[in-house]
């Protein structure tokens, strides 16, 4: 069993303290991004993967869902490095009008792109990364991010370069 695939739902302490940030969508100029006290559970996520991409044999074993936007669609820790901690993993984001991408190559990178003010359905819709930064969501960062600071535009840069084919990889699976 990969540690993707526990019984163990809590989020990681980062995670946690993003659960308690009330995000503001402040019509479009905001972040949509609602995120979860825990982990969904890996039945939901099965359930929601075969959903989403119409393919009864998928399972959800390579997805940690934490949070969604207000359409629906799903970020989540992708297991895309096997044998790496959960927290090394990358972030996705899957929306609910098929819009999918690699948000942040992993969760202290995700941490720096909220504090500059870009979410998951904001880094998959929009090329362009307004820096619009969060003085609480920085202070978050900086509790708990291992790696530097950067733009959100350049962690997303990095992380599309790191897994270049995620979204034909997903695309590939739906039927």
């Amino acid at each position: 069993m990969n540690e993707m695939t526990g019984d163990d739902h809590r989020l990681p302490p980062a995670l946690a303290d993003v659960a308690r940030v009330g995000f503001d969508y402040d019509d479009g100029n905001g972040i949509d991004f609602e995120p979860y006290e825990a982990f969904c559970s890996a039945e939901e996520t099965t359930d929601w993967l075969r959903q989403w991409t119409g393919n009864p044999e998928l399972d959800g074993d390579a997805y940690r869902v934490f949070g969604q936007n207000g359409a629906g669609g799903l970020a989540a820790l992708w297991y895309g490095r096997p044998g790496h901690p959960l927290a090394e993993q990358p972030v996705v984001f899957m929306g609910s009008e098929g819009e999918c991408g690699v948000v942040a190559g992993n969760l202290s990178d995700f941490l720096w792109m909220l504090a500059d003010g870009v979410g998951p359905l904001e880094s998959v819709l929009y090329e362009e990364h307004e820096s619009r930064p969060d003085a609480h969501l920085t202070q978050l960062a900086e509790r708990h991010a291992t790696t530097p600071r950067r733009p959100a535009r350049d962690i997303i840069t990095e992380a599309r370069a790191e897994f270049p084919t995620f979204t034909n990889d997903i695309e590939e699976l739906c039927r």
